[in-house]
């Protein structure tokens, strides 16, 4: 058998307590490269599903209708050198940046719908077990009122019990006021024999 130090005894376990460490901080990296693509669709997801609640509000539309507004009027009544969008051609970038905007609106609005129905399949789910628990819950308590009720219906009630300590009296009070009709014969204790003590001699 070989002779192995102390040292090498001791240095052992922290060679594993490293390797364990390493192998933690390699898994929570690992982890971290995960849970960063989903925390990036996540924040993704929830810049587009707020432009998309915006684009449908009062005041979007509000705000598109005097940018349209300003557009057309600038592009119509403004000098030829500072108008920047021809009304000749048709205003042709409003066309554009108002096709772009309807063509980004959709999907984001798709988005939005999709997130709503993730939640609220979430939210149905949590409901329906609230409802189980609440089902088990009503249940175990509507047996225990019956087992109650079973086990009132053992147990002696006032009326009953005054009833019988009523008879117990009556009787009590009969037996105190009719003495004993039949008493027993009283025994006379036996008288004890005398020995002649001349006869034992």
């Amino acid at each position: 058998m070989t002779d192995v130090d102390d040292s090498e005894l001791l240095a052992r376990p922290k060679a594993t307590d490293r390797q364990r460490k390493a192998k933690q901080k390699q898994s929570a990296k690992q982890s971290d490269k995960r849970d960063q693509p989903r925390q990036s669709r996540d924040l993704l997801g929830r810049f587009m599903e707020g432009v998309a609640r915006a684009s449908g509000t009062p005041g979007f539309l509000l705000g598109l209708t005097v940018f349209v507004a300003i557009w057309l009027t600038w592009n119509t009544t403004a000098p030829t050198e500072l108008r920047f969008d021809s009304s000749d051609l048709g205003f042709t970038v409003l066309t554009l940046a108002l096709s772009l905007q309807a063509s980004y609106a959709a999907p984001m609005i798709l988005l939005a719908q999709n997130r709503q129905d993730d939640r609220d399949r979430v939210q149905i789910e949590q409901d329906r077990q609230r409802a189980e628990r609440n089902t088990a819950d009503l249940e175990y308590l509507m047996r225990e009122i019956v087992a109650l009720r079973m086990a009132m219906k053992d147990v002696a009630s006032k009326d009953f019990i005054r009833a019988e300590l009523r008879s117990l009296l009556e009787d009590i009070e009969e037996l105190d006021e009719d003495p004993a009709s039949d008493p027993e014969p009283t025994r006379t204790p036996p008288r004890p024999i005398r020995r002649n003590p001349e006869g034992d001699r």
